[in-house]
């Protein structure tokens, strides 16, 4: 399995930014999806995490109101929105899926994707 984010790079704060996570295989597109991000000199931070039916999505506090998930039309794509950027939300983004969402929220899905660095400029 093969995920890659992408969508990041150098924004403004106050800005908004659409990052999109898309699977090699088709296979897994029964499998709930999650975002994470890195900072520099921290560690790996939950986001939030969409069931793969799309009729639950889950979002850490520290980003609610702010993060949108959504599926994309094609079973194999999400996207994560990020709005009123701060500088603070400077990070490597990361897309990952497992089969079960509960694995999602406490930090271990089965597949991590490759990253995507968001900067964001004050």
């Amino acid at each position: 399995v093969q995920l890659q984010a992408c969508g990041g790079g150098l924004v403004q704060a106050g800005g908004s930014l659409r990052l999109s996570c898309a699977f090699s295989e088709r296979t897994f597109s029964n499998y709930n999806m999650g975002w994470f991000r890195q900072a520099p000199g921290k560690e790996r931070e939950f986001l939030g995490a969409m069931s793969w039916s799309a009729r639950a999505t889950y979002y850490s506090d520290s980003v609610k109101g702010r993060f949108t998930i959504s599926k994309g039309s094609a079973r194999n794509t999400m996207y994560l929105e990020i709005n009123s950027l701060k500088p603070e939300d400077t990070a490597v983004y990361y897309c990952a899926t497992s089969s079960k969402v509960g694995t999602i929220l406490r930090g271990n899905p089965d597949y991590w994707g490759q990253g995507t660095q968001v900067t964001v400029s004050s």
